[in-house]
């Protein structure tokens, strides 16, 4: 998807592919007519090759950074940066004063709907903002080889809605509670003491209150909605479907086409304005709107989320930075 997207932008060019998987990248390199490189190495000390894009596997995400950092190419990287706070933080001590940008893929800030009533609300349609609420829902449970790589709900899933969060409240949550239970596959969740639904609360030092619920499992489609109230109004960014056509029978009224199934379908745009918005970075040489501190604070989230599910409490986010 990653490589379409670049190949499909007008003033980029996808100049190679690599993956540790030979047949995958074999199949991108072929489908568009690009080199496959031997190593990532390869890639990252080409002349031919402005920047990167990493899409690979979570634990290889800070290593190639501060590669891709150290031979000057601008990075686009998958979230999250490390499923470790310390590794993160030494990543961050490592590429420090690195003029190099640094975008993050948290993608969801890019898509129209969700931006719209962000800058809706930050224009004053809704007066001063009192609740962000955020429901994030996946069509189904990953398979087990996915949950038992994955890191934790919080800090593969939710970490893009504490991202959204902070996106939509303009400022930095203080305190973290959640709950979170294995109610799906109750089995599945002791054996590899994984949890797939959470209800997470957060509150800003200004009292802002943030509400995101999360499940592993939403049979009628990829449930993803926003929703900010305000003082003078409620502004709703909600879910996407292939059509608008709607039925009317004697047997049920407004029925409609299932939700879009998952996140490359739901948010095509937002993906493809990922890109746009990363090559304006390069070719301008500006910071990216969403940059590796994002992706810290986000992960910060997480762990305060974590905290706060073994002591069973609310948890300031002080105590984990």
């Amino acid at each position: 998807m990653h490589a379409a997207n670049i190949a499909a932008h007008p003033q980029a060019e996808l100049a190679g592919v690599y993956d540790v998987h030979a047949p995958s990248a074999q199949e991108v390199g072929a489908s568009h007519h690009v080199p496959v490189a031997a190593s990532a190495a390869e890639l990252l000390e080409s002349t031919e090759v402005d920047a990167v894009l990493i899409a690979t596997a979570t634990d290889t995400h800070a290593d190639y950074i501060e590669q891709a950092v150290a031979a000057g190419k601008p990075v686009l990287c998958e979230k999250p940066i490390d499923l470790s706070l310390s590794r993160v933080n030494l990543c961050a001590q490592r590429i420090s004063g690195s003029p190099v940008p640094i975008q993050l893929g948290f993608n969801r800030r890019f898509d129209p709907g969700h931006r719209a009533v962000r800058d809706a609300r930050h224009a004053g349609e809704i007066g001063e903002l009192h609740q962000v609420i955020i429901t994030s829902r996946d069509p189904e449970l990953p398979p087990r080889t996915y949950l038992e790589s994955a890191g934790g709900l919080l800090r593969d899933m939710t970490i893009h809605d504490f991202d959204l969060a902070r996106f939509m409240l303009g400022e930095e949550p203080v305190e973290v509670f959640a709950i979170a239970q294995a109610l799906i596959d109750p089995a599945l969740g002791a054996e590899l003491d994984e949890v797939d639904s959470a209800m997470i609360i957060m509150r800003t030092a200004a009292g802002k209150q943030c509400h995101i619920n999360n499940s592993r499992t939403a049979v009628y489609g990829y449930d993803q909605r926003v929703e900010l109230l305000g003082t003078t109004g409620m502004l709703v960014s909600g879910n996407r479907k292939p059509h608008a056509a709607k039925r009317f029978t004697a047997a049920r009224t407004e029925a409609a086409q299932p939700y879009l199934y998952f996140f490359i379908e739901r948010y095509r745009e937002a993906f493809a304005a990922e890109i746009a918005a990363f090559v304006e970075c390069v070719e301008q040489g500006t910071e990216p709107e969403v940059g590796f501190e994002d992706g810290r604070r986000a992960l910060i989230l997480a762990e305060a989320a974590y905290r706060s599910l073994s002591e069973g409490r609310m948890v300031g986010v002080h105590e984990v930075e």
